[in-house]
Formats: C-alpha cells, structure tokens, sequence
C-alpha cells in the first residue's frame, strides 16, 4: 500500500503593506487614546482633591472669621449655638463634616450628635501655632481630605480660642472622579472608533494604489522598474500634468541629447531646447502615433500617450531611434532607383540593339555602327566624368544611378567640370548618400518637367513638356577651407519668396504631404561640424550647398 506523502505547509503569504500599516496605526491609536485617557484621570482625580481641599479650607475659613462663633464660643453652652450653625454650613457647602473644637480637642459639634464633647481624631499641632493646614486622615467618618483652622479671638494678631476643621470624606471625592471617568471612557471610546475608522478608511484607498502588495514586492518591484528602465534601449519619457519632467530613462536622455544637462525631474519641457516641432509633439494633448521627428543628432520615432483620469494627469512618450532605419532606407532607396536605372538602361540597350540588327538586315552597315558608336560615346562620357572626378567609389555609383534616374524623368543630370575628390576617409559613406542623395531627388523632382508643369507655374517662353533642356548640375570637390563641397543646382523655378531657413526643417516640401529630406541633410552636415545653405540661382532655379569639415584636417 502507497502511503501518501505529507503535504507541506503552505506558506502564508506576507501581510500587504497597507494591511501592516493599518494593524500599526490601530495599535498607535489606542495607546495614544490609552495614554491620554489615563493621564485625563490622574489628572482628573488630582484636581478633585485639589478642589476638595480648596472647597474645605475656604468653608473653615469662612466659620473661623464668623462673628456668631465668636460669640457662641465665648457663652456658657458653645454646642448649643454652634452644633445647628455648623449643620447648615455643612449642608450649604456639600463637605462631609464641620467640627468645631476647643483647643484642647475637644468636640463643640459633630454630624454625630453623640460624638460632641469627645475628642477630635487628627492633627492638630500646626493650627494651634496659627497656621491653618490640610491633610487626609481617617477619623471617625473614615478617611477624609480635611483642613484644619484656628479661630482667633481679636482678628488675626488674636489669641487662638478655638479651632475648625471641615473635610470630604475620600469616598465622595472618588464618586466625583469615576462620574467624570465615565465620561472620559466614552470620549476616549469614541476617539478610538473615529481613529480606527478614519485609519481604515485612508489605508484601504493605500491598498487600493499598492494593489495590495507588501513591503518586498513593493521593493523588488522598484528595483526591476529601476533596472528595466536602465536597461531597454528605447527611451521612456514621462510628463507629469504641468508638463513637467517626471521620470526619463538613459535612452531618453542619450536620443534626445540631454545626457549632459544633470537632473531633468521637475524641469519644463518647452524649456529643455528640444527642436520646436518635436516639443509640440510631446505636448500634445492628443495621441500621436509613429511621428518621425528629428533632434540635434537623430532621427527619433515618438509615440505618445495621455494618462486621463477624468482630467489630464500627464503625458506618456515612447522613443524609438530611427536614425539607422533611415540611413538604411536611404540607401535601399538609393539601390531600388539603381536597380531601375538597369532596368531602363536594359530595355533602352535592347531597343538600340534591335535598331543596330535592323539597320544590318536592310544592308545599312555604314550607318549602323555610327548609330553604335554614337551611343557608346554618350553612355562612357558621363561615366568616364564621374569615375575620373570622384575617386569615392559610392559617390561615384550614386552619382551615376541617379543621373539614370534623372534621364528617366527628362532631366539632364551633370557634373562640373571643377568636380574633383580623391579621397574623403572620414566621412562616412551613408551619410554622403543621405545628404547627396536627398539634394539631388530634390533637385530633379523640384525643376523636372512634372513640377514645371505641375506644382509651378511654366516657365516663360517654354510650352508644358516642351522647351529649355531641364539640367541638374552636381559639384563634388575640397575647397581651399579642407572641407567636403557638395553643392546641387538646378534650372527650374527656383525656391518660393517665403521660404527664408524654414527649408530646413521638418516637414517643408514643395509637394503636398510634406517631406524629411532636407530637414536630415541639415542633420547630418550638423552632426559633422558642417551646414547646409540654399540660395537663388543665378538665371533662375535653386543652388543648395553642404559643406562637411574633412576629419583629421585643420582649417
């Protein structure tokens, strides 16, 4: 027979956090309810003898200076007159008893009437010497506070002829005190009740915000958002409802290029000198999906999203760095115009090379290598400009891809005869790609004929698809300065009045939906100590210029 294993115990699972604090401020509560409650009575019961004491000593003061005492002590029968007197001081007053004695202690009254003439039980040394006093002493009525008066004949220099004492018995002070200790145990009751419940109420909403945790997964949560938000490369960027700065991660910092600026927590964003259109995005109020901004450096894809709970609580913003995909997307653009290059240089080689066969099948071999010849020499010249101008074999081959492009599209793409660079080691080759290229796309969808005909207006004395040859004119070349010159010019209707340094930046095209490739080639020339300018050309069109400092090269 199997016997089965024992189970484990199950391990209870720590106490929640708030569940911690709640149990601690119970407990704080009522010892502090404790405490004052039995500090109230101490100080209650005190200030009952205190008030029993005081209400004694004016009551035997008050029968020391009495005129009729006087008198009764000096008759033949004192207790006659005195005895029914000091009934109704007692009684007036509310103390226990009043006794007035001779001075030897002998009872003159008592609230006993069979306790006159015997002798008072108590302290009577110091009034004797004219000094009134208190104490609490068990006599016949048992234990009292009392206080202890002498009866002077003549005023206060005057022989003692007598003495008082009057008291509270400890009983009736203590009934005073357990009255008003019942009203104590009830306040101190209801503050314990309103404090329990005043504590529950705000740790339960405490529960609530820590979803019940305890103290270590509060703890172990914080160390893992900590390093999760050290670790994702993305960066993270949270704002709180003043647009304020409340948390950034280091990929925020380093895609925004705040890595240098110290502690950004609590500082406005408008005031962080991020580029106007990226603050704007990160201000929104509405969500924003996928918005390709650029910074000082990168190309950033932003994300946003708005924390809303009944009014705006803050902002959410994702980072992406976009700067390589874009560079990659670049150069697959740059490789998909090559490939269309070939494919149009291949269906235009066939039509030539059936026009060359046609012309040797009707016996017109003369005519039919001029016709070959002549091709030749137009295909190798341009290629034989630009491989002899510019020794940076991807220049080269872009230079060369696009002039297809451009031939596809009616434009004429052209080197100047000034063109001359060896060697750019330095300066990487995707970022050559990104600033010529871009400048060249620009320049043939600017001045070709679809735009003449299209988004500008014809230019004078030209027909729509007909007139002046359109030209694009590329200069590659060092200048004097050791700096990289890549300038891009064109013949078409130039740059619009308005347009000032806005050409720049994102989101500025002369086509409808708007444009980045300007906007990264001011980026890039930037990033590399250089600028990029654009100015009218002279004779019509636009002239835009990138000048890149060559590294390891002094000015």
């Amino acid at each position: 027979m199997r016997v089965p294993r024992p189970r484990a115990p199950a391990r209870s699972r720590p106490r929640s956090l708030a569940g911690q604090l709640f149990a601690m401020q119970v407990v704080l509560v009522a010892a502090v309810v404790a405490g004052c409650a039995v500090f109230t009575y101490l100080s209650a019961r005190s200030q009952a003898r205190d008030a029993a004491t005081h209400q004694a000593r004016a009551t035997t003061q008050a029968v020391a200076d009495s005129p009729s005492v006087h008198e009764a002590i000096r008759s033949a029968h004192p207790s006659a007159l005195l005895q029914p007197y000091a009934e109704r001081v007692r009684r007036d007053t509310g103390v226990t008893f009043v006794t007035i004695m001779d001075t030897d202690r002998t009872r003159w009254t008592h609230p006993d009437k069979r306790r006159i003439g015997e002798r008072f039980v108590g302290h009577i040394g110091p009034a004797l010497k004219g000094r009134t006093f208190d104490e609490t002493y068990t006599g016949t009525l048992g234990p009292s506070v009392r206080v202890v008066t002498p009866i002077r004949e003549d005023g206060p220099g005057g022989r003692i002829v007598g003495l008082v004492s009057a008291g509270i018995a400890v009983d009736t002070i203590g009934k005073r005190v357990s009255d008003q200790l019942t009203a104590l145990l009830a306040v101190a009751g209801g503050a314990l009740v309103l404090g329990g419940a005043g504590t529950y109420v705000i740790n339960a909403r405490l529960r609530r915000h820590t979803h019940g945790m305890n103290v270590a997964e509060l703890s172990r949560m914080h160390d893992y958002h900590h390093a999760t938000l050290h670790a994702v490369r993305e960066g993270l960027l949270m704002l709180d409802g003043q647009r304020r700065v409340a948390l950034v991660n280091d990929g925020a910092r380093e895609l925004l290029g705040l890595t240098g600026q110290g502690d950004l927590v609590g500082r406005e964003v408008a005031g962080l000198g991020l580029p106007r259109e990226l603050t704007g995005a990160l201000l929104a109020s509405e969500p924003r999906v996928d918005e390709v901004h650029l910074t000082g450096q990168r190309v950033v894809v932003v994300n946003t999203s708005p924390v809303d709970g009944g009014e705006h609580r803050g902002t959410v913003v994702t980072l992406r760095d976009h700067t390589e995909l874009q560079a990659l997307t670049g150069e697959l653009d740059s490789v998909r115009g090559f490939a269309e290059a070939l494919r149009s240089q291949a269906h235009e080689a066939a039509n030539r090379l059936h026009t060359v066969v046609s012309l040797i099948e009707l016996g017109r071999v003369g005519e039919a290598v001029r016709f070959a010849t002549e091709e030749l020499e137009l295909a190798q010249a341009l290629t034989d400009q630009v491989v002899t101008a510019v020794g940076e074999p991807v220049l080269a081959a872009l230079l060369l891809g696009k002039a297809a492009q451009a031939n596809e599209r009616g434009v004429e793409l052209a080197l100047t005869p000034d063109s001359h660079v060896d060697d750019v080691a330095g300066l990487p080759a995707r970022d050559l790609v990104t600033v010529l290229g871009n400048l060249i796309d620009n320049a043939v969808e600017a001045a070709g004929p679809q735009a003449v005909d299209g988004l500008y207006p014809a230019r004078s004395g030209a027909a729509p698809g007909r007139g002046p040859r359109v030209t694009v004119t590329v200069a590659v070349r060092r200048t004097p300065a050791r700096e990289l010159l890549l300038r891009v010019a064109d013949n078409g209707p130039g740059l619009p009045p308005d347009a000032g340094d806005t050409l720049f930046e994102r989101g500025w095209s002369t086509k409808p939906g708007g444009g980045i490739g300007l906007a990264l080639v001011r980026q890039t020339a930037r990033r590399h100590g250089g600028e990029a300018t654009a100015s009218q050309r002279a004779g019509g069109g636009a002239e835009f210029s990138v000048r890149l400092p060559l590294p390891g090269e002094g000015t």
